[in-house]
């Protein structure tokens, strides 16, 4: 039996309704962290090369990013409305919440431990460290706080939070320091808080004088902390990361524009409630009070980590150049029937249909191919495309620029609802409609995520 999850997401009770019992169904919620284990399991895999599960661990703690937000966020805004509706398990929203904090506590502590006690160490045996701004001596500190004087303290905007200036607001997934402060020139012994928000425009993982010994860009920050506070005493300071919700509701049925629909989204998104907030262990009890009080973030919503926050980080160490340290790069098959630069494209596809199977054989002599001579072929009338997310190099958007500044009619479908890179393509589709592509805006009620291209060429028959 067919069950549409998507129009019917809940169970019914009753018997003569004909639903099947939910001992039958796994919880989508649950299902999916499975996944996610999944991928952490490749990252303790000791058969993979390092930086190939240090990558694993950044794909994991890049996943439950979003969980929070979409999968987290939206039942916690059905919880807040007073759904009382059944997933299809039989769970209710509340126990899903629940059995989703026993299943990601759980998680959380084999991810730090796989870092700390096996990735880590060993990639220090290979020549990369990981530094604490304690263990830095000589060139290293210096290096560090020479870093820190040029480029990171002319951006730091330290904001105090007393009576006359309340919390300040968190930006999703930005990292900040807390630091408590108390001033030795007053008799009461008072502190108060500062948050230091941490440049996102700088690298996490900043280089020092030794070859491979890098010191995380906090570090850098809270060794320099007298810098910024001279002459107050520093009684306490502590990194701390906010996740907010990103399952912004859209009603497209009465949605007169598109466009403006998810522009007033996103604009939402930036200040929707915290629905995690990342604190370590080791953060004293009033402290995290404080902040947790501060976001107004219920006490289940917090998640004490037992090591480095936000290790989504990784992916800039696992893309370092250390051959040795990682798979050996698959170099993909150039299709038979396209050998050769001589070979036309439209003459092979006349001759008949041929199926590419990626990423064994080549995207770029076969798919990038087909539109690059499109744009170049004089006979060529019309190119049409979907595009659902589309990377930072990728060769198709110059080309579908030139073909419409050559005259060809360009038609593109771009979905700006694709998740997370709503406003991305916000400003490619713009950047599209300056150069006279005829673009469309995805359509209401439907998420077009399919990859499709057209080309309209004029042949004799």
């Amino acid at each position: 039996m067919l069950i549409d999850t998507v129009s019917n997401p809940t169970f019914s009770s009753d018997p003569s309704s004909g639903a099947s019992p939910p001992s039958l169904f796994l919880n989508r919620e649950l299902s999916w962290l499975d996944f996610n284990q999944r991928v952490l399991e490749l990252a303790e895999d000791r058969t993979f090369p390092l930086l190939e599960r240090v990558k694993f661990l950044a794909v994991f703690s890049s996943n439950l990013d979003e969980f929070f937000m979409k999968r987290v966020g939206g039942l916690q805004r059905q919880r807040a409305s007073g759904v009382r509706e059944l997933a299809l398990d039989g769970k209710n929203v509340q126990e899903q919440l629940d059995a989703i904090r026993i299943k990601i506590t759980a998680l959380l502590e084999t991810h730090i431990r796989c870092w700390l006690d096996d990735i880590e160490p060993a990639l220090a045996r290979e020549g990369l460290v990981i530094r604490t701004y304690e263990s830095l001596t000589g060139d290293d500190k210096a290096v560090a706080d020479s870093f820190f004087t040029r480029q990171v303290f002319p951006i730091l905007t330290p904001l105090a939070v007393d009576p006359g200036h309340p919390f300040p607001f968190i930006s999703n997934l930005s990292k900040s320091i807390g630091v408590m402060l108390e001033n030795p020139a007053t008799s009461d012994g008072a502190s108060f808080f500062v948050r230091i928000k941490v440049p996102e425009n700088l690298p996490r993982w900043v280089p020092l004088a030794q070859k491979l010994n890098f010191l995380p860009l906090e570090q850098v920050i809270i060794g320099n902390l007298q810098v910024l506070f001279p002459g107050m005493r520093i009684v306490e300071c502590g990194l701390f990361r906010v996740t907010r919700n990103a399952d912004i509701e859209m009603d497209e049925d009465d949605a007169d524009d598109l466009l403006e629909l998810v522009e007033q989204e996103l604009r939402r998104r930036r200040m929707a409630r915290v629905v995690r907030l990342e604190l370590p262990s080791s953060m004293s009890p009033s402290m995290r009070s404080f902040i947790t009080d501060g976001l107004e973030v219920a006490t289940e919503d917090v998640y004490l980590i037992r090591g480095p926050l936000d290790l989504d980080d990784l992916f800039a160490l696992s893309s370092l150049d250390l051959p040795h340290l990682r798979f050996k790069p698959w170099i993909p098959l150039e299709s038979a029937r396209l050998k050769g630069e001589d070979a036309d494209i439209f003459t092979v596809i006349r001759n008949g249909d041929f199926l590419v199977h990626h990423p064994y054989e080549d995207f770029s002599t076969s798919v990038e191919r087909f539109i690059a001579s499109a744009v170049d072929d004089p006979k060529v009338l019309a190119i049409k495309m979907t595009l659902y997310r589309t990377s930072a190099d990728s060769a198709f958007i110059p080309a579908l620029i030139r073909a419409a500044e050559g005259g060809k009619q360009v038609a593109v479908l771009v979905e700006i609802k694709a998740r997370f890179d709503e406003q991305r393509n916000l400003q490619l589709a713009q950047t599209l409609e300056k150069a006279g592509v005829h673009v469309v805006y995805g359509l209401i009620g439907l998420k077009t995520h399919c990859k499709m291209a057209m080309v309209v060429r004029d042949e004799p028959d």
